[in-house]
């Protein structure tokens, strides 16, 4: 059970990052405009994005292993559609399509781990999920710059999406098999979830609020941060704020909010919030400049800009599966450490490749720092915050973390892209010397990002 849930769980951030490599191509053979081919990336993070709290609670109300079906079904079927594309408009429509799919499909991942293990068992899923939620990125480049280069049958970009279709087929024959059936136990909670209601005021509000923010994310770097992009976000805050005074009056009426108060109560739950932002921006901003960099700055081919990538994504996916096994007099370290050694390895690769050449054996030593600090950052904090998450909150639970996890990938994109580029713009004379020189002020700013975290580990410490 667990392989099928995080087989599927590792498609999601996967088919976030697979597009990036395939970009140029697309945009040759569809001729798109700059626009369209924006929208083609950022249509499925859109959707998914927005998506992911309804997810959750239509599982609670559901049960969860229909939803699982059912999304894992709409993500298979929108990914054929856009392998088969003839059009830029096509492909869009067919990649919000395929991110409303994956929020639907993700938020069971974590609900089904809480429901379904106890004890050592669930802490050592919750090592693998944390293991393939990060590796389905750098696993998207490798991925991504394979199937171009090969360029199978002349299908050029189109196997970057068909890929997913053998896979989901057969995860949905696999679901189905061994995907627990919902226990006469819980009907009682389906019951309770199904008169908690959808809060649809609250939906609307949350979904406009996340809609307002990740639009000008994804789009505002390709429109050079236009009015329309800052007062999008302006207004998303003011709705985030009105969400949250709704949900609590609604609680205080004796109402079912969108997440239930006590998950938000739960002791430790807003610093892993922090973390979990903290890490998936480091991550995400270090693959889109270093990607930038490598292609546009040092001219790789697709296929070794993608696998620059391996050993990040080889560090984070290990050491994910075995910090649990550390000494106990090293586990109330991990997370601060993990930060630390981040910050350390960010600064290391800006400063060997800050001279425009390839950095030499030390970089990969450096990539490896990247992912497993990454990991040490991300998995025992995500453990910890769920932890003390009762089993009947794990929807709520599981919509808020997925949720948090790609907006915190979405604004290290975002800014750091913007950092990367804004800089890059200002040295003048294209080439790698300059690119390189960009790629050093911005691992500076990710390092730095990674040091408050390794701060915030320290404060925990100390209570």
């Amino acid at each position: 059970m667990l392989a099928v849930v995080l087989a599927a769980q590792f498609m999601a951030p996967l088919d976030v990052f697979i597009v990036n490599v395939a970009a140029p191509t697309i945009r040759t053979e569809l001729h798109a405009s700059g626009a369209g081919l924006q929208l083609v990336i950022a249509g499925y993070t859109i959707t998914y994005a927005v998506l992911l709290i309804t997810g959750a609670r239509l599982g609670e109300r559901v049960g969860h292993r229909r939803v699982y079906l059912g999304g894992l079904a709409v993500f298979t079927a929108a990914s054929l559609a856009c392998g088969l594309a003839q059009s830029t408009g096509e492909l869009i429509a067919f990649r919000l399509l395929q991110g409303a799919g994956s929020a639907i499909l993700i938020p069971q991942v974590l609900s089904l781990i809480q429901r379904n293990f106890t004890g050592e068992a669930r802490v050592k899923a919750l090592g693998a999920y944390s293991a393939v939620l990060a590796t389905g990125a750098a696993a998207g480049q490798v991925l991504g710059g394979i199937l171009v280069s090969a360029d199978l049958f002349g299908t050029g970009w189109r196997p970057v999406f068909l890929v997913n279709v053998p896979v989901g087929l057969v995860l949905l024959v696999a679901a189905v098999r061994v995907l627990p059936r919902d226990e006469v136990g819980r009907r009682a909670e389906r019951a309770a979830g199904r008169a908690r209601g959808l809060d649809l005021p609250g939906l609307v509000l949350l979904g406009a609020a996340v809609s307002l923010f990740t639009v000008p994310l994804v789009l505002g770097q390709e429109a050079d941060w236009p009015l329309w992009s800052w007062l999008s976000m302006a207004a998303a805050v003011v709705l985030f704020a009105l969400f949250r005074a709704y949900e609590s009056r609604l609680a205080r009426r004796g109402g079912a909010p969108l997440i239930a108060p006590r998950v938000l109560r739960t002791p430790g739950i807003g610093l892993a919030v922090f973390r979990i932002v903290a890490v998936m921006a480091v991550n995400a901003g270090f693959l889109f400049a270093l990607t930038l960099h490598v292609q546009s700055g040092l001219g790789y081919s697709p296929l070794r800009a993608g696998l620059t990538f391996a050993p990040t994504a080889a560090a984070f996916g290990l050491v994910g599966l075995v910090w649990r096994r550390w000494p106990q007099a090293l586990q109330r370290t991990l997370i601060p450490g993990g930060f630390a050694l981040t910050a350390v390895s960010t600064a290391a690769v800006g400063l060997l490749l800050r001279d425009g050449g390839d950095g030499g054996p030390w970089l990969y030593v450096a990539f490896v720092g990247v992912g497993g600090g990454l990991s040490l950052g991300f998995g025992p904090t995500l453990t910890r915050a769920l932890a003390g998450v009762r089993a009947e909150d794990a929807a709520d639970a599981s919509g808020l973390l997925s949720t948090v996890t790609q907006l915190g990938q979405l604004t290290g994109v975002a800014a750091f892209g913007a950092f990367f580029l804004n800089r890059l713009e200002s040295q003048g004379a294209p080439g790698a010397y300059s690119s390189g020189n960009a790629l050093l002020v911005c691992f500076y700013a990710l390092a730095s990002v990674a040091a408050l975290g390794a701060v915030s580990g320290l404060v925990r410490m100390r209570r």
